[in-house]
């Protein structure tokens, strides 16, 4: 029998000497001899951790991933990690995790069952909470619902290509990451490359650019995780707590749930958020490491001086009363034995305002019991309210006392009730403004109801390229993208390689003008009126239009007078009182290959000749003027081509790169204004015009939502806008009109006779640099 393959027999038939772990053995009734090697030392580890009931669920499971069809891998993994995973999160993870198995090996997915299996440990360890855990699991079968993939579009037949990926991944993610910043980035590389298995693995591998972009964009705050072991010794140096601290989610609200999670302290521990942001307040900011310290410091205060009172003789009002009263008493407590807490407790109290609330229209009672709190912790409050300030002195004198406890101070608040109550409390506009303390927990262990009512339920329940299609020239640039669907940029999503155009006859254009030549006729008339003709000498020029007599007699002078000469003997003119500069930018596309409606011209014909036009009016006015092509091929190769510089004339080289015009690929618009812009954004100009000739809607061969492109562009000419150029575009498209609206509002015009362009096109530009 070759070495390695035994018969199932063997494994089956295996013995052990404890009779427990016989018994474990004859119950998981498994026939691999890898698990049979393991299974003793994975038995004992289990029974160090593992209640009795938990280890026959333990075993009970184990027995099932034996007999998925799956091999070894599921039932050994998970042997090994799961009493690593009990030990680490408090509550029942097995019926999650069992539930999440079942739904992978019902689908395409059970290859990824060991590999998720496999990082479970690491992940438990970071999340901690039950909750947490919960939340990733769901998070995990999400994204293998949305990725999994069907021919027919009925039953899924593919596996999701970046489930096993993102497995593999997850403990670092979440080293990086909160819950809530997971869910987005998944979100993000979902809804990018859902049709894009490939990058859909580079993606969710952190190996493309935009995961490490949008990976970055989602990094904020301070992390529990991180934090943890310093709030764990902070609490047991100075006041000698060692209670569990349980991280939860700060994700947005799923469907279903109806508050935002605030923190708590119950039985299992003390609930705090899993990343804190730095806050932002009038006195500086306040780090996120304070913002936790502030958060434990209140419920420690809770855990040592307040006791629950009896809740169901007491309105909402007045509990609400109780729990501000209560917050302040502890707190001032708090500060007593630790002074240096003040000042974190008033960089994140809210200081609302005297005046802040009209009680005509809106309850104020919140904003009442904010301006107390404050006025309770902070000597420099400044109200003046006489009420106020007696409740404040009656606090500071019950603590001065030492034997107030909660009962007290509940007294004193629903005496605060009765005197300060109006009826504007019970409308049901309720002002929030600079009432809101989020370092103090939900006070859910300040009550104890006797009826069990609504309160318990609320609050105790890129396209890979051979060598041969590797682009040549300069590196690429890359711009965002706008997606309207997540309303956010796609960062560094379009790659734009520039080249000089290539070159072809020029004596080609030449023809083409001749054939215009009537009309180039008229176009000189209406030139030589708009042409400025006050001219400005240039003076003392290294080149020149012409020789500056009496410098470059001077120059000679010095010369013979064996001084070294002036080199700056020409000058030059320009034309004051027309500042413009131009970028025409060019579709070229493959749709300019059709031919126009009498079956002679192809619509590119018509493009080079049009544009030899305008660029012959545009040199006889002497506006500054650059022409550009561009197409596309996906998103990593969007194609602009320079075919005429601002300072180049109107020459025989720009005129070959004209005659050398071809069409061909897609039109990907926002990357290429964007590009077209980022020069014409350079140039010192009064007026900055940039021109588009599109003969369609913005569209790419890797992209099916048509309204993804058109929402780019429109977003591209706003970002033109903001930088203070003008856009127009004039569309060849006769359909063009709601589109072209869309993207460009009321800078454009669609041409409904295409052979009529080479006279139009000068007349645009005409039209729009008087």
């Amino acid at each position: 029998m070759p070495i390695g393959l035994r018969p199932v027999s063997d494994a089956r038939a295996r013995t052990f000497a404890d009779p427990q772990v016989q018994a474990a053995w004859s119950a998981l009734d498994c026939g691999f001899a890898q698990v049979a090697d393991v299974f003793e030392e994975c038995v004992k580890e289990a029974l160090a951790v593992l209640s009795a009931s938990q280890f026959a669920a333990y075993i009970e499971a184990a027995r099932g991933l034996g007999k998925l069809g799956r091999g070894a891998e599921p039932i050994l993994v998970f042997l090994q990690i799961w009493p690593t995973v009990v030990a680490t999160v408090r509550g029942d993870a097995l019926a999650p995790v069992l539930d999440l198995v079942r739904a992978m090996q019902k689908s395409p997915n059970g290859g990824a069952i060991a590999g998720f299996l496999q990082t479970l440990a690491p992940v438990a360890r970071r999340l901690q909470a039950i909750e947490q855990l919960e939340l990733y699991l769901g998070l995990l079968r999400e994204l293998m619902q949305r990725t999994s993939t069907s021919i027919h579009g009925r039953h899924i037949t593919f596996p999701s290509p970046s489930l096993p990926v993102f497995c593999r991944q997850a403990p670092q993610l979440l080293g990086l990451l909160s819950l809530g910043g997971l869910r987005n980035w998944v979100d993000y590389g979902i809804l990018s490359h859902a049709t894009h298995p490939e990058r859909q693995e580079e993606y969710f591998a952190l190996q493309s650019a935009d995961s490490r972009a949008i990976l970055q964009r989602e990094r904020h705050g301070t992390l529990f995780a991180d934090v943890e072991r310093k709030l764990e010794l902070w609490l047991r140096a100075l006041w000698r707590e060692g209670e569990l601290l349980v991280p939860y989610s700060t994700a947005p609200l799923t469907h279903g749930e109806i508050r935002q999670p605030m923190p708590y302290y119950d039985s299992q521990g003390m609930r705090v958020p899993d990343v804190l942001d730095d806050a932002m307040r009038a006195g500086g900011r306040v780090s996120g490491l304070d913002r936790y310290r502030a958060v434990l410091a209140h419920m420690v205060g809770h855990r040592r001086w307040s006791t629950p009172q009896i809740a169901d003789n007491w309105s909402p009002f007045q509990r609400m009363a109780v729990e501000f009263f209560e917050d302040c008493r502890v707190e001032l407590l708090l500060i007593r034995d630790y002074p240096g807490l003040r000042r974190v407790f008033l960089a994140l109290h809210p200081h609302p305002a005297a005046a802040g609330c009209d009680p005509e229209t809106t309850s104020c009672l919140r904003h009442r019991l904010a301006m107390f709190s404050r006025a309770a912790l902070d000597p420099d409050h400044g109200y003046a309210d006489p009420v106020l300030l007696d409740y404040v002195a009656r606090l500071h004198a019950l603590l001065e006392g030492g034997a107030a406890g909660t009962a007290d101070v509940a007294a004193l608040a629903l005496s605060w009730v009765a005197k300060t109550r109006r009826q504007s409390d019970q409308y049901a506009r309720i002002h929030f403004t600079d009432t809101v303390i989020d370092y103090r927990d939900d006070n859910r262990q300040l009550w104890r109801f006797i009826e069990e009512g609504d309160e318990e339920e609320a609050f105790d329940e890129p396209r890979r390229r051979t060598p041969a299609e590797e682009t040549v020239g300069l590196p690429p640039r890359r711009y965002a993208e706008w997606d309207y669907r997540t309303q956010s940029y796609k960062p560094d999503w379009a790659s734009v390689y520039e080249a000089l155009h290539p070159s072809g006859e020029a004596a080609h254009i030449d023809r083409l003008l001749q054939r215009h030549a009537a009309l180039a006729r008229q176009l000189k008339r209406l030139l030589d009126i708009l042409k400025p003709q006050d001219k400005v000498r240039l003076r003392y020029q290294e080149e020149g239009s012409e020789l500056d007599l009496d410098v470059a007699l001077r120059s000679l002078i010095d010369f013979r007078s064996g001084v070294t000469p002036d080199s700056r003997i020409n000058m030059s003119h320009t034309t004051a009182g027309r500042n413009i500069a131009v970028m025409v930018l060019l579709d070229l596309s493959a749709s300019l290959n059709q031919r126009v409606a009498d079956g002679g011209q192809t619509v590119l014909e018509l493009s080079q000749e049009a544009v030899s036009l305008l660029a012959w009016a545009i040199d006889h006015l002497g506006d500054p003027c650059a022409i550009a092509g561009f197409h596309s091929n996906t998103r990593h190769e969007v194609r602009f081509q320079h075919i005429k510089g601002f300072s180049e004339r109107w020459d025989e080289a720009v005129k070959a790169r004209v005659a050398a015009m071809q069409a061909g690929y897609s039109t990907r618009m926002g990357a290429a204004l964007r590009h077209a812009g980022h020069y014409l954004a350079a140039r010192r100009a009064d007026k900055r015009i940039l021109l588009l000739l599109t003969d369609g809607e913005p569209s790419d061969v890797d992209v099916e939502d048509g309204a993804y492109l058109r929402a780019d562009a429109k977003r591209a000419v706003d970002e033109l806008a903001a930088k203070g150029l003008t856009t127009f575009c004039l569309s060849l498209d006769r359909k063009a009109d709601e589109y072209v609206r869309e993207i460009f509002g009321q800078r454009w015009r669609v041409l409904d006779r295409i052979e009529r362009l080479p006279e139009q096109l000068p007349m645009v530009y005409l039209n729009l640099t008087k």
